[in-house]
């Protein structure tokens, strides 16, 4: 196991990002075929390649995910949720439910990732919150400003 190792830290170092993704020079080839079979060199160059890809994946996930959720926090406040409330975002609230679902998933799975901490989730939990209640305001949280006598939200027709 420590050869293969020492075959993909080597080929990791040696191999040039091309239009395909990474490539070994020619003389890296030669060099390593002395102690390794063409399929073995090839089939660590894979594996490096996955790895390589895995990291930037992961980088730009994380990039995202960090603005995405900086981004719907800004909704998760008293203001910003009864303005998307009311129609004046610029996503629908069904569009905020669907696009923080996924965002939170994809938070979770980039913790295991992270060599650093996450972004600051606050505004982006109580949005989260806010999509749960939804619609059950007056039965879930009889303080909010919404709610009338009778368990009807504001606004609403008898």
């Amino acid at each position: 196991m420590g050869r293969i190792a020492d075959l993909c830290a080597e080929i990791a170092e040696l191999a040039d990002e091309g239009p395909d993704g990474l490539l070994l020079p020619p003389d890296a080839w030669d060099r390593l075929r002395g102690q390794w079979s063409d399929e073995d060199i090839q089939d660590v160059l894979g594996v490096v390649k996955e790895s390589y890809l895995q990291e930037e994946l992961v980088a730009s996930a994380d990039s995202l995910s960090t603005r995405l959720v900086e981004l719907l926090g800004g909704w998760g406040d008293a203001r910003g949720w009864r303005t998307a409330v009311e129609g004046g975002a610029t996503l629908s609230v069904e569009v905020l439910r669907q696009i923080a679902h996924r965002l939170d998933r994809l938070e979770e799975i980039l913790e295991a990732y992270r060599d650093q901490k996450g972004p600051d989730r606050r505004g982006f939990d109580r949005l989260q919150q806010r999509l749960m209640d939804h619609g059950i305001e007056a039965e879930m949280r009889p303080d909010w400003p919404g709610a009338r006598a009778g368990g009807k939200r504001g606004g609403e027709e008898e």
